[in-house]
């Protein structure tokens, strides 16, 4: 039988290919979702100094020309920018988190086994208030400032030796909003005197990388609870109870809320002048009145309009749920009209006057656009793709499949077409034979 080795090698020469297209694209996947920290913070921290010194590398210094690691930051949507510290945005299910890759052999540094990272044993750090201890070979500090102003301090004692590696980058924590505060604290030790291999005493510097960044939530929803049943209003919903904001740990969110009464008249609205005032989570309103409450997110430049009305009067009633003046709605009543339980308008002739939608948004769909330099829809305050590469994954996803199902095609096409030439020659051998 005749055999066909150039269909193999056509086999194999695909499934090369449907490998590296998968491995490609996730590794530029990957590589896109990175934010780099802390690449140009790197200085010497001086000796038993609690790393408070800030003397730039030189030539003349040990670690001059290489660089121990480097952190990033991936699992955001976008990156903002505020005081010139890097703000990562977050949409739900996004989980924020610090990697830090080691780029040396922390015994052996670039190859030179007089140059290794040393155990501080007694080291302290002034910046972050961190009292004396053993630091390990590496401190790394993390400071986390929530939207009340309160901190907490993470440490990581010896971390270049029990957490980092130099074959895989190591996730430090997930982050959920806030400021934080970083520093990787460490010593290196270098002998004093070298004769022959003979090191009687060491030379030992610290130093010190750091930065800062920051973690919103994307969005700008605000939820009003009714305060007795407990349930959701929606935009334009009527309670006679009152309501609490819910800013569902959105805590960094610009809330704005007004409250308007009838005039004396009743024939429009007049602002309650002592009720223009920004609103916090958990506040509660129960005071009769038309409620205007604004959520906007300085980041994104989101925003969300949503009216509540508290109380029993019907043309209020009606005006909050239709959004129609009121002077409009009084006309309508004076023909005739009925206000239905929901705030409807039913005019005695012609089609009723409904509840108004959902929600009044911001362009909230911008949000989950990627950043592209020069893009004149892109918010104030976004960094540019020179900066950040902030695609997500799901953007590449369809791109990937594709080509997965574009190369198993071919693949199965050529297995098919071997199949049938096969198949082919068989039957002309049997015919042969019988002949």
């Amino acid at each position: 039988m005749m055999k066909t080795p150039k269909y193999g090698k056509v086999l194999f020469a695909c499934f090369l290919a449907a490998v590296t297209l998968v491995a490609t694209s996730a590794q530029a996947v990957e590589d896109e979702t990175k934010y780099r920290l802390g690449e140009e913070s790197l200085v010497n921290a001086g000796t038993d100094s609690g790393f408070s010194g800030t003397e730039q590398i030189t030539k003349d210094d040990v670690h001059w020309g290489w660089q121990l690691g480097n952190f990033y930051v991936n699992g955001f949507t976008r990156v903002a920018e505020s005081d010139g510290v890097p703000v990562f945005l977050k949409n739900v299910g996004d989980e924020v988190a610090l990697w830090f890759e080691l780029e040396q052999d922390i015994d052996r540094i670039n190859d030179n086994e007089s140059l290794t990272v040393a155990e501080d044993r007694d080291g302290w750090d002034q910046k972050f208030q961190v009292e004396q201890q053993n630091f390990g070979r590496g401190m790394l500090i993390v400071k986390h400032t929530d939207h009340s102003n309160e901190s907490k301090t993470t440490l990581y004692s010896n971390f270049l030796e029990a957490n980092a590696s130099t074959t895989a980058a190591t996730q430090i924590e997930l982050f959920e909003e806030g400021d934080y505060e970083v520093a990787l604290d460490y010593e290196l030790r270098t002998p004093r005197f070298d004769v022959f291999g003979w090191k009687p005493s060491y030379k030992h510097t610290g130093y010190q990388i750091s930065f800062e960044f920051a973690v919103r939530n994307g969005n700008s929803m605000v939820f009003p609870f009714d305060v007795t049943t407990g349930a959701e209003l929606t935009n334009s919903a009527v309670t006679s109870n009152g309501f609490r904001l819910d800013l569902a740990k959105s805590r960094y969110l610009d809330i704005d809320i007004k409250r308007e009464v009838l005039n004396d008249s009743r024939d429009g609205l007049i602002e309650d002048i002592r009720f223009n005032k920004p609103a916090r989570d958990g506040s509660q309103y129960v005071e009769e009145g038309t409620y205007t409450i604004t959520a906007s997110n300085r980041y994104t430049e989101q925003y969300t309009v949503k009216m509540i009305y508290v109380g029993t009067d019907d043309v209020l009633k009606a005006h909050a749920a239709t959004g129609m003046p009121i002077e409009d709605i009084n006309d309508l009543l004076a023909e005739g009209a009925l206000i239905s339980e929901d705030g409807s308008l039913i005019p005695v002739s012609g089609p009723a006057v409904e509840a108004a939608p959902e929600a009044a948004e911001g362009p909230e769909e911008s949000f989950t656009d990627p950043v592209i330099d020069g893009d004149q829809n892109t918010p104030a305050g976004a960094v540019s793709h020179e900066a950040a590469y902030v695609v997500k994954n799901q953007m590449r996803t369809p791109y990937l499949l594709i080509g997965i199902f574009a190369c198993a095609a071919l693949v199965g096409t050529v297995v098919a077409f071997q199949r049938k030439r096969k198949l082919g020659e068989v039957n002309a051998a049997s015919q042969d034979g019988e002949s």
